[in-house]
């Protein structure tokens, strides 16, 4: 969550609900230190213009709330730089209820969906209505070149804080183009999608998956959920386990990625992964985000698990960094679901970065502790800290890049914990 949005969002009314609901020490990080620069960074800009419509509120005069559809050509939404947006105002029913609005309050929050990928960005910044007599070359850059709607007027919005927000309860919805490029990338005819044959299925495994969902976590994370083609409960599994997973790369060869499994392990019902897009790697992440598809079968082997939970009631610390925090989620899950004590500690570059550190937050509200290496308000994970505080006793779990886990193990040495006693995994 970027800073400005946490000044901007939590009221003291709201700090006080999250206060009782026990989520306010989470959160309070997110305001702390001087106020970051809200720029609209390259994911932003990109999502943005690809909207074909978002929602828009303003508020009255009498104190109203009121929120209006705005739909266009995609793109009609326009970046015209880090902090300004735009887009022409086209002629409609002559209500002008925004329009109003904003001559007497120019504060606006913006709401733009992804619902086949789950996603929204929520903006809040401050209009103002652009004539075309006073400013037409400005109104001219707003302008959609091949949407021929009569334009009254421009809105130019100054942007004052942004957040992806969670995309819990997105259910996805496509329009037909959508659905047509679904259909034709699983093979199916152009009327309606043929349910595809387990001879179709990606893999050679003996358990047979189907990826049910789909959530973008961040702008480079995503999340898919699988479940039994046949409906059936999956193999159990524990905390830390992980699936090899079929991908076919974009020379057509199938390759296997393994991929730590999200979900509480007591679920038998589903399977949940989470792929972090790496433009530079070896092209298994970017092929399993251009090209997996609901409705796409995989054929895999049983889970395995080399990142094992202890079983005794030990107390334990868990360290995450970037996308390590994927076996470090269901291992939260499990020691809480059996009472035994735990910190997690997640260190990521900025907030929007964090994959499930909303859902982390609500559930782990006392646990969770949230590390941020960029910006003004930066707050380091601090490896000696945490390692020194830890009670004698806990096994400690560290999952992430490289630098993370030589950072843990020559801490635990300085401070001489006990090697037996620390479980790592790393991220390449």
């Amino acid at each position: 969550m970027a800073q400005p949005f946490a000044r901007i969002a939590f009221t003291p009314d709201v700090q006080a609900v999250q206060a009782r609901m026990g989520s306010r020490l989470a959160y309070r990080q997110a305001e702390i230190g001087a106020m970051e620069d809200p720029a609209l960074g390259p994911a932003e800009i990109a999502f943005i213009a690809a909207r074909d419509s978002f929602y828009q509120a303003t508020v009255g005069s009498n104190g109203w709330p009121y929120v209006q559809h705005r739909g266009g050509p995609a793109g009609f939404l326009k970046a015209l730089d880090a902090h300004t947006l735009g887009y022409a105002d086209f002629s409609g029913n002559r209500q002008y209820i925004s329009v109003g609005n904003l001559t007497g309050d120019e504060r606006v929050s913006l709401f733009l969906m992804d619902y086949p990928q789950q996603r929204r960005l929520k903006i809040w910044g401050r209009a103002r209505l652009v004539e075309e007599e006073a400013e037409p070359e400005l109104l001219a850059r707003l302008e959609s070149p091949h949407y021929r709607a009569r334009i009254e007027r421009g809105v130019l919005i100054t942007v004052e804080a942004f957040d992806w927000n969670c995309p819990k309860y997105i259910t996805p919805r496509y329009t037909e183009a959508e659905m047509q490029t679904l259909w034709a990338k699983t093979g199916a005819a152009e009327a309606a999608p043929a349910p595809a044959r387990e001879d179709e299925a990606l893999g050679q495994g003996a358990l047979m998956l189907t990826i049910i969902g789909m959530r973008q976590l961040t702008p480079r994370v995503r999340a898919y959920e699988l479940r039994a083609a046949d409906g059936a409960e999956l193999p159990p599994v524990e905390a830390g386990a992980h699936l090899t997973l079929p991908v076919r790369l974009d020379d057509g060869r199938v390759v296997t990625r393994q991929y730590s499994m999200t979900q509480h392990p007591a679920r038998r019902d589903g399977y949940e992964i989470a792929v972090q897009r790496e433009d530079a790697g070896r092209g298994g992440s970017r092929a399993i985000h251009a090209g997996w598809r609901l409705g796409l079968r995989l054929a895999v082997d049983a889970p395995v698990n080399h990142f094992p939970l202890h079983g005794d009631d030990r107390p334990a610390v868990l360290i995450a960094g970037g996308i390590g925090v994927t076996p470090i989620k269901a291992m939260a899950h499990a020691l809480k679901a059996r009472g035994t004590p735990f910190s997690l500690h997640y260190a990521a570059r900025a907030p929007a970065d964090m994959a499930f550190r909303h859902h982390l937050a609500d559930r782990f509200a006392t646990e969770s502790h949230f590390y941020f290496s960029d910006g003004p308000a930066a707050n380091r994970l601090d490896l000696n800290a945490v390692l020194r505080c830890a009670p004698s006793q806990a096994v400690l779990y560290v999952c992430g890049p490289p630098r993370l886990i030589e950072g843990a193990l020559q801490t635990a040495d300085v401070l001489g914990i006990d090697p037996a006693r620390i479980q790592l995994e790393s991220f390449i």
